[in-house]
């Protein structure tokens, strides 16, 4: 991939560490979603010896409240002595609806406007903008400006694309064409775009993205760390929760609206009756006292706070299958980033996805056009399909051999193309690329 654009200060030395500027709403210590990926990396790239500053917020997702022992007002931690973080006060909703998150993503925008440009006088050699939230990508634009560096917009989930059709905003107005216009426009002036599945970069590239300038960058798992465990392994979980010899469904992850979790409480009260079946779910997020309310009553199903990296491992490994909702309106604009460690578990995945989804695409091991691609990891089906989602479920778990073949194609999949050293050693390559370029361009 080149860049094209005015150099406007002298070129690195090749294979110098570069100074990385990240600016982004969610960071570590938060346990799931895009805190946990852009942690991982910040970390993985201070350790490579790279100089790293962070302008983000402190903790507060899934559970949309700040985490413990952090303080709503500007505070900056030396986490490493190349490795600093800038955290700025921002708007927290405890319960997020279509105007508060609005106010939630503008906080952070106008919030980091100074720390971001003090951090353009660090003269980075290339700046990291992570989306969501697209609020911020002018202050990022800006502040790339001001420090001649490139400007790189990762992304996680097609924000705007969501929002309206999810609902959370009202679609096919004056509003969305203009906020798409916007976007657009924005979009187009950054040096490189990146985001985590195929089907999503296509989509930047229809937002007028040079295709020259898309690159991927999926999300990632360490298999070091996330690794199949034989059944007779002894699991804290299991033995905590009374669960030895039960089939356990598992969800872990973020329970939010976006998740179509109603589908959770269906399928648990359809095997209500089955007393070798249970349901564990995991995490935390605004849905959760809703799906709580859903299963009031059910003996079959347990509800479990996020875990700590340290038990997610085991956690994992007490799924004879894991369950993977989503709604149809996000299809494409988000990638599960709960799947990674899905599938370096060794355990089968029932996803709901439309047909030609990057998400069936890699569950299923097919592509739109039926072509197999690689060995299955799970099961698909519709997301308006009920029914089929308890029927498939019902199947799986009657079927131990087919749950070993999906699962082993599962972890096959996550060793040869989510490994976290090959996936982060592929993306500082193209960091130094684009850095070394020394330019800038703004459209």
């Amino acid at each position: 991939m080149m860049v094209s654009g005015c150099t406007r200060r002298p070129l690195r030395r090749e294979g110098a560490p570069l100074r990385i500027l990240i600016y982004g709403l969610n960071f570590s210590p938060e346990l799931t979603g895009i805190g946990k990926y852009t942690g991982e990396m910040a970390w993985w790239l201070a350790h490579r010896g790279h100089q790293v500053q962070v302008v983000t917020t402190p903790p507060y997702y899934p559970e949309w409240r700040l985490g413990q022992g952090f303080s709503n007002r500007y505070q900056t931690e030396h986490l490493l002595p190349n490795l600093t973080v800038h955290r700025c006060p921002f708007y927290v909703p405890t319960k997020p609806s279509g105007i508060k998150r609005l106010l939630h993503l503008s906080s952070f925008a106008v919030s980091s406007f100074l720390p971001m440009l003090r951090s353009s006088g660090w003269e980075p050699d290339i700046l990291l903008n992570v989306e969501p939230t697209f609020f911020s990508a002018p202050v990022a634009l800006l502040a790339a400006r001001l420090a001649e560096s490139p400007a790189w917009l990762h992304v996680q989930d097609f924000e705007i694309d969501a929002a309206f059709d999810l609902g959370l905003l009202p679609s096919g107005g004056v509003l969305q064409r203009l906020a798409l216009g916007v976007e657009k426009r924005l979009t187009r002036q950054f040096d490189c775009l990146s985001s985590i599945s195929p089907r999503m970069a296509e989509r930047a590239i229809a937002k007028g993205v040079p295709s020259s300038r898309v690159v991927l960058f999926p999300n990632w798992v360490d298999p070091a760390v996330i690794y199949p465990e034989p059944p007779s392994h002894p699991n804290s979980f299991r033995q905590q929760l009374g669960l030895e010899g039960k089939l356990v469904l598992l969800y872990s992850g973020n329970m939010g609206n976006k998740q179509g979790l109603e589908c959770l409480a269906q399928l648990a009260t359809q095997l209500r009756s089955n007393p070798d079946v249970h349901c564990l779910f995991c995490g935390d997020g605004a849905f959760r006292p809703e799906l709580e309310l859903l299963v009031a009553g059910l003996p079959n199903v347990t509800f479990l706070p996020l875990q700590m990296p340290d038990r997610l491992n085991e956690l994992l490994n007490l799924a004879a299958l894991h369950l993977l909702p989503q709604k149809v309106g996000v299809m494409d604009l988000v990638m599960p980033s709960k799947l990674t460690g899905m599938l370096a578990s060794g355990r089968p995945v029932l996803a709901m996805a439309a047909p030609g989804t990057q998400l069936a695409e890699v569950v299923s091991g097919c592509s739109a056009t039926g072509q197999q691609r690689h060995d299955p990891c799970g099961v698909v089906v519709s997301p308006q399909d009920l029914g089929g989602f308890v029927q498939v479920a019902r199947a799986l778990l009657a079927d131990a051999g087919l749950r070993a073949r999906l699962g082993a194609g599962a972890r096959t999949y996550a060793v040869r193309y989510l490994a976290q050293q090959q996936v982060l050693e592929r993306f500082e390559r193209q960091l130094a690329q684009v850095a070394g370029q020394g330019t800038s361009t703004f459209r």
